[in-house]
């Protein structure tokens, strides 16, 4: 039987955000070094949406993104990272289970009442200009996560 976390909306986002990369790492489990960087779409402006290994750097890059800009939002010590491509499915799952684990640790000490703050000036401005409540940029981080996973399954009918 599964385990729930016990912490309200933070234990149901975190439940979510845990399955989200669950379901990810499963989905690239079975592809080989060169499916991984097989470029699949050659013709997208995006670099960040060329092949498998493309879309996973990016997916951790913008997951750490989301937590760091949470826990500087809050005032914790967070220390931005790097962008890492790797060559091999078993590092990029080994680093979003630790993803999971970092972001899980940026929520430790959160409670529940500052999940959501109706104040537009004291909301997170992300990079792109937009802005959000804690609650919302978590669960931009799953909806972000799916997308991908999507677009992942349907780089693998190619190839």
């Amino acid at each position: 039987m599964k385990a729930y976390r016990d912490r309200g909306a933070i234990g149901a986002l975190l439940d979510e955000y845990e399955r989200v990369i669950l379901d990810l790492i499963d989905t690239i489990a079975s592809l080989t070094e060169l499916q991984l960087s097989t470029v699949v779409d050659a013709e997208t402006k995006d670099e960040d949406c060329r092949s498998v290994q493309t879309i996973l750097t990016h997916v951790l890059g913008a997951g750490y993104y989301y937590s760091f800009a949470i826990g500087k939002h809050l005032g914790q010590a967070v220390t931005a990272t790097d962008r890492v491509t790797y060559s091999a499915v078993a590092d990029y799952s080994r680093d979003l289970h630790h993803l999971m684990s970092y972001t899980e640790s940026i929520f430790a000490n959160i409670s529940n009442e500052l999940l959501q703050e109706k104040d537009s000036q004291k909301k997170i401005l992300a990079s792109w200009g937009q802005r959000y409540d804690i609650e919302q940029l978590m669960e931009h981080a799953i909806v972000h996560i799916l997308r991908h996973r999507r677009q992942i399954e349907r780089f693998q009918l190619s190839l």
